[in-house]
């Protein structure tokens, strides 16, 4: 069994990455232990393969400074919530402990069906997780809290927070760069739409946007269904002139 503090859970090997890679860094810089989880090996993408995928995670993984990464096996483009696959995540989640679990942007947003699904699933697996009565070997537990990661998702959610990862963005973008077969030459990926720019043009650019939401040179964006709780109004960050 291993107690993470913290989980990013993704549909497809390189989400982690392009999605809430700074932040992976950042936290394992901290001391935290991270890590991922892919629901599919990506088999269905449309440039390299599965295999060359689990090479290239290998490489990003020494690079994010996660604890673990492991791979659910549901089908690439095929993700479905339903009462097998929420015990199956919910075994992973009882297991690996995380204190805090990344999801992608919350349904009905995403431009990919495994990313909208994926959503709904992680969440309804967290709380599947916690039911005493599940048949599962490991006892039963379920994370503190649950973020979405709304990387490239701006137009439909304003982002609860950011995170400042102008320390970290070179790191996160060699993690990216680690999935040449997918992103070498390529102009979108995932969420992230075209613009005629080169996509690591564009990942650099999207961060530098989050970035200055909090007067930073580059962030990563997150959304909380709850509401944030502060204790001292005094401490808030961020100018507003």
């Amino acid at each position: 069994m291993t107690s993470l503090d913290l989980l990013a859970i993704v549909a497809h090997p390189d989400d982690a990455e392009l999605t809430c890679g700074g932040t992976l860094i950042k936290a394992a810089r901290m001391g935290r232990r991270t890590g991922i989880l892919d629901l599919t090996a990506g088999e269905m993408g449309s440039r390299g393969s599965a295999e060359l995928r689990a090479r290239e995670a290998t490489e990003a993984n020494a690079i994010l400074g996660v604890a673990v990464r492991e791979t659910l096996g549901l089908p690439d483009s095929g993700i479905t919530n339903t009462p097998d696959t929420r015990r199956l995540l919910a075994g992973a989640l009882r297991r690996l402990q995380p204190r805090v679990v990344i999801a992608p942007a919350p349904a009905p947003y995403g431009r990919h069906p495994d990313h909208r699904v994926a959503a709904e699933l992680i969440r309804d697996a967290v709380f599947v997780s916690g039911l005493r009565k599940l048949d599962d070997a490991h006892p039963p537990f379920r994370p503190h809290k649950v973020v979405h990661a709304i990387t490239y998702r701006e137009d439909h959610l304003k982002p609860t927070f950011v995170v400042d990862i102008s320390d970290t963005f070179e790191e996160k973008l060699a993690a990216i760069r680690c999935y040449g077969s997918q992103f070498d030459d390529a102009v979108q990926a995932g969420e992230v739409y075209p613009n005629g720019e080169p996509l690591y043009d564009i990942v650099r650019h999207q961060a530098a946007h989050y970035g200055s939401l909090i007067r930073v040179r580059y962030g990563e964006p997150f959304y909380t269904t709850e509401t944030m709780r502060v204790d001292d109004i005094t401490t808030l960050a961020v100018s507003t002139f």
